[in-house]
């Protein structure tokens, strides 16, 4: 059972201050569950429902329409690569197909140690700097190979 620890619970009181309506809590609410567990499980989404007086269905909407939200563990490094029009333009399928190789994984899936995550994502709102991605907050961009693999090399 997903409950906020007393530090994220009194800050979460804390940002509920700021709303008039509860609800319009419900991103801050996510944001503070994923820096409390990394991603955002079934039933800290139930949880986050019931402090917030509203449909679980309305959480799960939230949770799944935003790719930032994570709904499952992802690596130290979580690597997102833009994928829409602009990127995949300017090379994007190169990049993701040479962190697959470089990184020994599929998108959605974790190195074995854990350390990197892949996924490809809806804009980034870098299109003039493209290709693009972002690791963890940190965007990336004007991604060449041998740029994609020095970044690879610092996080190592």
């Amino acid at each position: 059972m997903f409950e906020f620890t007393s530090e994220n619970l009194a800050e979460f009181q804390k940002i509920l201050q700021r709303y008039s309506i509860k609800r319009a809590a419900l991103l801050p609410a996510l944001w503070l569950v994923q820096k409390q567990t990394g991603f955002i499980s079934r039933e800290a989404m139930l949880y986050v429902a019931g402090l917030l007086d509203v449909a679980p269905a309305k959480v799960y909407e939230v949770v799944t329409f935003y790719t930032m939200f994570h709904q499952k563990p992802v690596g130290e490094y979580h690597i997102q690569v833009c994928r829409t029009l602009s990127c995949q333009l300017l090379g994007s399928p190169s990049i993701t197909e040479h962190l697959k190789k470089r990184l020994g994984i599929g998108l959605g899936e974790i190195t074995t140690d854990g350390r990197f995550s892949l996924v490809e994502v809806e804009c980034l709102g870098s299109c003039g700097t493209g290709p693009m991605f972002q690791v963890n907050d940190e965007y990336h961009e004007n991604l060449t190979i041998e740029k994609v693999d020095k970044i690879l090399e610092e996080l190592k």
